[in-house]
């Protein structure tokens, strides 16, 4: 048995072989298809018009042929296809059987899918080289099993117009293919008790009340997207974190709280240099600044009772402006988010005449409070 008598009798066994099992394979829809190109073999049987002679005078004329090729197709919509194919065919003459020269056949076809199912009807054109290698168009129908969601086989049957003898042939074809590429969305078909049925893919808002398949049951749940307790369809604010406590509209619930700012740093008598020792408690300031932008800081210098009342008032707005300057050179802070004033001798914190009230009077002194938003936890 030669390598063609071969393939025919290895596909013929294949598509005759349990059909019952077949049935119950898995097939994909018409969508997952589309965008997906194939491989495939096949065999096929030619019987050629009689008027197919040698020449004018030669009772001789092919009687038929049969052999196997290879096709490459793809996928264009949900109802069509396109199919390149080439078979090598082995033709047998008459009177008497005898082998000829090889032939073959290179086809160009449309594959139109009516019910976006197994059935389909083709059209197109190919280059049959019977004795001569001639234009031919073909009209034909084919049936498509598939095996699974990637691999199918068919059979079909074309008939063959030659435009420049008028030559009429028949053909049939039986072939496996093979998809590559993955189904964006896939349909499944089962067969549960001898009874065919569709699953397809069910919404996230859909679940399946376990129990026989005879009595199964669907019920529809709303959805909750973000999972806070409250469905999509009366949740203003779907992205809510799922720790956040959320009112009726799915909006977390806030509470407020405050966070302060108190910065003092004192100085020595007559002067306006800041101490090394007060650097951590600035830098403290500067983080506060960070990590509220949008806050700008008064920053008051004062003084002592010691000394000219004209004096102190400039000394003390050396002092505030001392700090000014650490926050924007040492730590960044932009120069219009912060405000430096002298009060002097003005608001003294204790009016005493000792070296103890005169060292807590010189200092300076900047207060800011923010209220924020916090999130209530479950």
């Amino acid at each position: 048995m030669n390598l063609r008598k071969k393939t025919l009798f290895t596909l013929s066994s294949f598509m005759l072989a349990s059909p019952l099992s077949l049935s119950a394979q898995e097939q994909p829809s018409a969508a997952d298809l589309v965008g997906r190109a194939y491989v495939g073999i096949h065999g096929m049987k030619v019987n050629t018009d009689d008027d197919r002679t040698f020449s004018a005078t030669s009772p001789d004329h092919i009687k038929h042929g049969s052999g196997f090729g290879g096709e490459i197709g793809y996928r264009l919509t949900e109802q069509g296809e396109i199919r390149f194919a080439y078979t090598d065919l082995n033709l047998v003459k008459s009177p008497g059987v005898y082998k000829t020269e090889s032939g073959a056949n290179i086809a160009l076809n449309y594959l139109y899918f009516p019910t976006q199912q197994n059935f389909y009807v083709m059209g197109g054109a190919s280059s049959l080289d019977v004795i001569d290698s001639e234009i031919s168009a073909n009209v034909g129908a084919g049936y498509r099993h598939y095996i699974s969601e990637r691999s199918a086989i068919y059979f079909e049957a074309n008939g063959h117009y030659q435009f420049d003898n008028s030559h009429k042939d028949m053909s049939a074809q039986l072939g496996f293919i093979y998809f590559f590429g993955d189904a964006k969305h896939y349909t499944a078909k089962k067969v549960v008790r001898n009874q065919s049925i569709e699953s397809k893919p069910m919404p996230a808002a859909t679940k399946v009340i376990a129990g026989p398949v005879a009595s199964m049951s669907v019920e529809s749940m709303p959805l909750d997207s973000d999972k806070d307790g409250v469905i999509d369809s009366k949740d203003n604010c779907n992205t809510t974190p799922m720790n956040d406590k959320v009112d009726n509209d799915g909006c977390t619930v806030f509470t407020q709280e405050n966070d302060e700012l108190n910065l003092h740093v004192n100085f020595d008598n007559a002067k306006a240099v800041v101490k090394a020792e007060y650097f951590n408690d600035i830098k403290v300031a500067a983080d506060f600044l960070v990590k509220y932008p949008h806050v700008s800081l008064a920053i008051n210098g004062h003084t002592s009772s010691q000394g000219n009342a004209a004096y102190n008032k400039s000394l003390s707005q050396q002092r505030a402006q001392a700090i000014v300057n650490v926050l924007t050179t040492q730590f960044g802070i932009v120069a219009e988010r912060l405000t430096a004033q002298g009060f002097g001798e003005e608001q003294l914190l204790n009016s005493a005449n000792t070296a103890k009230a005169h060292r807590e009077n010189r200092r300076i002194e900047a207060k800011v409070m923010v209220t924020k938003k916090v999130a209530i936890k479950k």
